[in-house]
């Protein structure tokens, strides 16, 4: 039954035979265009994520309670873990202008705008359109027997080859570069985790690395004048030769030493300025490792491994499965009709003038329909490989998974050991010191040679150079056990 139109008071309208076909597409096309928007099904499969194949607790780790694992991933932001604000403020540097860190914000520009491309396939693609037609009959094709000139003038709006998403093609397309858009984004994050990460472990280098030097150069001075001194006992008839030749030996060698950490302290500081996209200001530098070790925080240990699926490349993973579980849905809706429509709507004629006349209205409305009945098996091995890139993702996904417990269970496993060292190589060092005072006494008394005062002072340099590395990866640990709980992010 139609609707009968009425003018303003009420009383009805006679209509045209020719305004009633004009309605006729128009609310065909508007009925068409709303069941496309309100009907559409999704055969994207339903998702489940893949189960941890991982231990529910670290190795190595202390208990905890439940509320500690929330702040891990959620509230701490690389400025409050790292106090120091000559850090953070290279490390701010690094965020700004690091190279590699804005390759994947570009990246995420662009999978923005992919985005935007596909979801644009959800509506129809509207377009004004005006032309001229002219054709030239000879007169001997002619009905008049006299040759003529016709021309036509149009001008339309409308959209062309529109799809109908009935059984959700379309959708699962936009929804499957949707969450490969997001995936980019947290891609980006990690990346920013991951540059944190290497700044601070390349400032810690370098604060270990001059601390090496500092203590390079510092027993080149002691062995100096302990050369000195032997020369002039020499000079006297009181040591031998001998003596005199094992101190140029141990003078020479912490020389070397020196040169060798002047140029460690150059490349880290070339390293740490690539890190940066740029040079460091000489006052953000840091002086000694002591100082340095101090200023980074500690990270609760005891957490579930359930943590894990925060860190950024979990969920990118994550979102990469959901991709293709998007894309499933759209191979199998392939198999079904694809329903498109071409419309258009406005005037034509025969002369300019009188494109815009009464009478001139016309309109073109062309739905079509493709149904698939002999693909030669494309359609069945399009959705097969939709279906085995699925399962690769979910290998992926649990492969990140595992490699990234690994990362905190080693971490877990060096920060359950790391104090014991330190205090070790710390009493090692006291009783070096020790010996070296007992030899020194010992030769100056004459009971002991000079061999024995020159191991002494060997074994003293090697524990203090050991202790700094020790201090050097307790530091380093704290960093890495940051960047594999997923640290934080602002």
């Amino acid at each position: 039954m139609t609707a009968a139109v009425v003018d303003e008071s009420g009383r009805p309208v006679r209509q045209s035979a020719g305004a009633r076909r004009a309605r006729t597409p128009l609310r065909g096309l508007v009925v068409a265009l709303a069941a496309s928007a309100l009907g559409a099904c999704s055969m994207i499969p339903v998702f489940e994520r893949p189960a941890a194949p991982v231990p529910a607790a670290f190795p190595q780790a202390a208990p905890t309670e439940a509320s500690a694992v929330a702040p891990l991933a959620d509230a701490i932001a690389w400025r409050d873990y790292f106090a120091d604000e000559r850090l953070r403020k290279v490390i701010a540097l690094a965020l700004d202008n690091n190279r590699d860190l804005r390759v994947a914000a570009l990246n995420i520009e662009r999978a923005r705008a992919q985005y935007g491309i596909q979801r644009a396939d959800l509506f129809p693609s509207i377009a004004a359109s005006g032309g001229q037609s002219a054709q030239r009959v000879p007169g001997d094709l002619s009905m008049t027997g006299d040759s003529n000139v016709s021309r036509q003038y149009s001008a339309n709006l409308g959209f062309a080859s529109y799809e109908l998403d009935f059984f959700g093609r379309v959708r699962s397309l936009e929804e499957q570069a949707l969450q490969t858009y997001l995936g980019t984004e947290e891609a980006r994050r990690s990346a920013q985790i991951s540059l944190v990460a290497e700044v601070a472990n390349a400032w810690l280098r370098l604060a270990a690395d001059r601390e090496r030097l500092a203590l390079a150069r510092g027993t080149q001075q002691t062995r100096q004048e302990s050369l000195d001194l032997v020369r002039r006992s020499f000079e006297l008839g009181a040591v031998s030769g001998l003596d005199v030749h094992q101190a140029e030996t141990l003078l020479q060698s912490a020389r070397a030493d020196a040169a060798r950490f002047e140029t460690v302290v150059a490349q880290d500081q070339n390293a740490l300025a690539q890190l940066v996209g740029g040079g460091v200001p000489a006052t953000l530098l840091p002086d000694g490792l002591e100082q340095a070790v101090s200023t980074v925080a500690e990270l609760p240990a005891g957490v579930p491994s359930e943590v894990l699926t925060r860190r950024p490349d979990i969920v990118q993973a994550e979102r990469a499965l959901l991709a293709a579980n998007a894309s499933i849905g759209a191979a199998r809706a392939a198999f079904f009709p694809r329903i498109t429509l071409t419309a258009t709507a406005g005037t034509a004629s025969s002369t300019l003038d009188g494109l815009f006349d009464g009478g001139s209205g016309a309109w073109s409305f062309v739905p079509q329909l493709r149904l698939p009945i002999f693909e030669a098996g494309r359609l069945q091995a399009s959705l097969d490989l939709a279906e085995i890139q699925r399962d690769i993702n979910v290998a992926q996904y649990e492969k990140a998974i595992q490699s990234a417990f690994r990362e905190v269970a080693d971490a877990l496993a060096e920060r359950a050991t790391v104090t014991e060292r330190i205090d070790a190589r710390r009493k090692q060092l006291a009783a070096t010191q020790n010996t070296l005072k007992l030899s020194d006494a010992r030769y100056r008394g004459g009971i002991d040679s000079y061999l024995s005062l020159l191991d002494a002072q060997r074994s003293l340099y090697a524990a203090e150079l050991e202790l700094i590395g020790v201090r050097f990866t307790e530091a380093t640990n704290r960093v890495e056990l940051y960047k594999a709980l997923g640290g934080g992010w602002q």
